[in-house]
């Protein structure tokens, strides 16, 4: 049972409230705390008048005053493509063998080509531009469709296999297995040729006959010593490098159901300084031919 709280004359009112015998004062809050509140709410009305606050259905209030962090940026992002501007022009004008030749474009285009890779490239090729499963990797020297300025431009502006440009590269293997073009016999002959080509085969017994079944279905492609084709974007099969996998069932998995790979053009999405820039900046990463 809890005991009834002492009282002295001069003790103010209470609110009322009781806990385990002890009563609340009221007290009025203090001057400066309320002054100090009252101040609060009258600057935060006067910030949701002349800045943007309220949410509506479609955007926030705008303020009287119209400041908007997204027209800064755009404000910020003008000024740097006007300072840019006639550099831009130049970069989208010359010959490509001539941003090589030109240091300060070439440094130019490499450091803006650079930004442009990590905006839109990293997320297949990675940050690094090593690539991964299915992705190519653009530091070394195998290239299915050509390693310099040109070829590069050519495979970035168009793309690969999409159905946004009419001058897209284009190849396509044919599924052997799905669509009962080779036996599996045949099918498993074949990988072992072509593992042999850059490695071991995983039944040498096998490779002779898989040479023939080579020569009989794929070297129109990958040319009769399997190292490829760049113009049929034909994969060199005789140099240890594999977009998608050089192992056994990762080879059997290719060949009996094929592989199609898309990149997209880019030529809608970037203009043709951003396509050069990155042309550049790819071109030397240490694979450019």
């Amino acid at each position: 049972m809890s005991k009834e709280s002492k009282k002295f004359e001069d003790d103010p009112d209470t609110t009322g409230h009781v806990w385990d015998g002890i009563e609340e004062f009221d007290n009025p809050m203090p001057r400066w705390w309320l002054w100090t509140l009252y101040l609060c709410i009258i600057w935060a009305i006067g910030y949701t008048i002349a800045y943007p606050a309220w949410p509506m259905i479609n955007q926030a209030t705008t303020g009287v005053l119209g400041w908007s962090t997204r027209a800064d940026v755009a404000n910020e992002i003008a000024a740097v493509e006007e300072g840019n501007a006639a550099i831009n022009a130049k970069l989208a004008s010359v010959e490509l063998t001539a941003i090589t030749s030109d240091a300060e474009l070439n440094t130019y285009a490499a450091s803006a080509g650079n930004a442009v890779f990590k905006t839109w490239c990293v997320q297949c090729h990675g940050a690094g531009a090593a690539g991964a499963k299915g992705y190519p990797n653009l530091l070394d020297d195998d290239w299915l469709w050509g390693g310099d300025m040109a070829a590069i431009h050519t495979t970035v502006t168009h793309g690969i296999r999409n159905e946004d440009s009419d001058d897209a590269r284009y190849s396509e293997m044919p599924a052997f297995g799905r669509d009962e073009l080779l036996e599996p016999a045949e099918i498993d002959q074949v990988v072992n040729y072509v593992m042999s080509l850059s490695g071991d085969a995983q039944d040498v017994e096998k490779v002779a006959a898989g040479a023939v079944v080579f020569e009989d279905n794929c070297s129109s492609c990958h040319a009769k010593d399997g190292t490829g084709d760049r113009e049929q974007g034909a994969p060199n099969l005789a140099d240890a490098i594999w977009l998608y996998g050089g192992d056994y069932a990762t080879l059997t998995e290719t060949v009996s159901n094929a592989r199609y790979g898309v990149m997209p053009a880019w030529n809608t999405r970037l203009t043709e300084w951003q396509i050069r820039a990155v042309t550049a900046y790819v071109h030397q990463l240490g694979g450019g031919e």
